[in-house]
């Protein structure tokens, strides 16, 4: 976190959350990296096509300094009821996901994640302050600073120009 209240936080990195298995993870680890932030759920109509999409992506640039980082949330028609063990091993088994899952989080809310208040902060505009559903997307530069934001149901390979431009890779 921010080393007072008064400061605000200037970047992703400015930020500690918790791993699956309760341990914090100070995300400056991810400097210099792109990161796609994702509130991710296992019952969803937008599951099926989104985490086969994050899987081919994060396959495809993970050794280009790009990164996905998923939080589990159940704030949308409790579609991820389960605790993050069972959570991880559906992403991991059904899906072959490989990029962290962090703690389960709340997205909206006054017990909204910090690091959620930050990323809604950074960019709300045309979508309000609240995310809307699950698989809402969030694409940071290698500075930690929020470029832009998808709505659910924008395809994760849709994306890949974009994350491309900001690795700096051709086409």
């Amino acid at each position: 976190m921010a080393s007072s209240q008064s400061e605000k936080p200037q970047s992703v990195h400015d930020f500690v959350v918790k791993d699956v298995r309760g341990n914090d993870v100070d995300l400056s680890k991810y400097k210099g990296k792109v990161l796609l932030i994702v509130n991710v759920a296992s019952q969803c109509g937008l599951t099926n096509s989104n985490y086969p999409e994050l899987t081919q992506l994060y396959d495809k640039y993970k050794n280009q300094d790009f990164e996905i980082l998923a939080f589990p949330c159940n704030q949308f028609g409790h579609q991820e009821p389960g605790n993050n063990e069972e959570i991880v091993e559906f992403a991991c088994t059904r899906f072959k996901a490989e990029f962290p899952i962090f703690d389960k989080v709340d997205v909206n809310g006054s017990t909204a994640a910090p690091i959620y208040k930050y990323l809604k902060s950074s960019k709300g505009g045309l979508f309000g302050d609240s995310i809307k559903w699950n698989f809402s997307k969030f694409l940071v530069d290698k500075d930690g600073h929020v470029v832009d934001r998808y709505a659910p149901t924008t395809s994760p390979l849709s994306i890949e120009k974009d994350i491309k431009k900001l690795l700096g890779v051709s086409a």
